[in-house]
C-alpha cells in the first residue's frame, strides 16, 4: 500500500512539474527570429537606369544593388492603429554593367568632376579582351517609412506595407575594369573619382510583404549626374526594386 502510494504520488506532481518547466522556458520568436524591437533588413536587387541616353544602356543581372538599413519602428495614430514610423540608416551599394564594352572615365576639357562615356578599346587598345567592366556607386543612407501592419494586435505577425522615401550621400563612386592585352597580360584597374555624379539622391520607396520577408522598389527624384557634368547631357535617373530578407 505505501508502495502504491509513492508511486500514485510521483504521476500526480510529474505533469504540475513539468507544466512549471514548460512556462519558465523563454518562448521562441516565430520563424526563430529575435525578438528585438527594431529591423535589421537586407535588401536585394537590380538597378536600371530611366532618362538614360540610348547608348548609356546596362545589363540587367549584372546592375544589382545591396542595401543593408537598421530601423526602429515607432507608433503613431494610437497603440493599435496597425501604423509606425520607421526611421533608420544604413548603406547602400549599386553596381551599373555598361552594355558595348563601355564605362564612365573623366572628361578633362569638363574638369576634375566630370565624366564621359567611352567604349574601353579607345581607352586601353583596340587589341583587349574585357573580363570585368561595372561600376560601383557607394551611399550613406537615412530611410524613413510609414507603415501600415494589417495584424494591429501584433505587430511582428502578418502583412504589412509601407510607404516613404530615403535620402543618400554619395562617399565612394570607383569603375573596375579588369581585361588581357595583346602580349596576355591581365591589367586590374580600379579608378576612384566623382565622375560629375551628384552628391546627393533621394527618391521614393515602396514595401509590401512579411515581417521577415518583403519585396521593394526604389524610385529616384533626381538626376544621377550634376548639371553638365555628366556624359551627354544626363538626365539619367535611378529605378531600383528586389526583395529583402529581415534578420530581426
Amino acid at each position: 500500500m505505501k508502495k502504491l502510494f509513492i508511486v500514485l504520488l510521483a504521476f500526480s506532481i510529474g505533469p504540475f512539474a513539468l507544466a512549471q518547466e514548460t512556462v519558465q522556458k523563454p518562448k521562441v520568436p516565430v520563424g526563430g527570429r529575435p525578438n528585438i524591437p527594431a529591423d535589421l533588413v537586407v535588401e536585394f536587387g537590380f538597378n536600371v537606369l530611366n532618362n538614360r541616353p540610348e547608348d548609356m544602356s546596362t545589363g540587367f543581372f549584372g546592375s544589382r544593388t545591396l542595401n543593408i538599413y537598421y530601423q526602429y519602428p515607432i507608433s503613431v495614430f494610437g497603440a493599435n492603429s496597425g501604423f509606425t514610423l520607421d526611421p533608420g540608416f544604413g548603406i547602400g551599394t549599386d553596381k551599373l554593367a555598361f552594355n558595348d564594352e563601355m564605362n564612365l572615365f573623366n572628361d578633362p576639357s569638363n574638369g576634375p568632376e566630370s565624366s564621359d562615356f567611352l567604349e574601353l578599346t579607345d581607352v586601353f587598345g583596340d587589341d583587349i579582351s574585357v573580363d570585368k567592366n561595372v561600376f560601383s556607386l557607394n551611399y550613406f543612407e537615412i530611410p524613413l517609412d510609414l507603415t501600415y501592419h494589417v495584424n494591429r494586435n501584433n505587430y511582428t505577425k502578418g502583412f504589412r506595407v509601407s510607404v516613404g522615401g530615403k535620402v543618400g550621400f554619395l562617399y565612394n563612386a570607383h569603375s573596375k575594369i579588369k581585361y588581357t592585352d595583346e602580349d596576355g597580360l591581365t591589367r586590374k584597374i580600379k579608378d576612384s573619382q566623382n565622375y560629375g555624379l551628384e552628391k546627393l539622391r533621394y527618391g521614393l520607396t515602396l514595401k509590401a510583404g512579411s515581417p521577415g520577408f518583403y519585396a521593394w522598389s526604389y524610385f529616384g527624384l533626381n538626376r544621377l549626374f550634376q548639371e553638365g557634368q555628366g556624359p551627354a547631357a544626363n538626365q539619367s535617373q535611378q529605378i531600383s526594386f528586389g526583395i529583402a530578407v529581415n534578420l530581426f
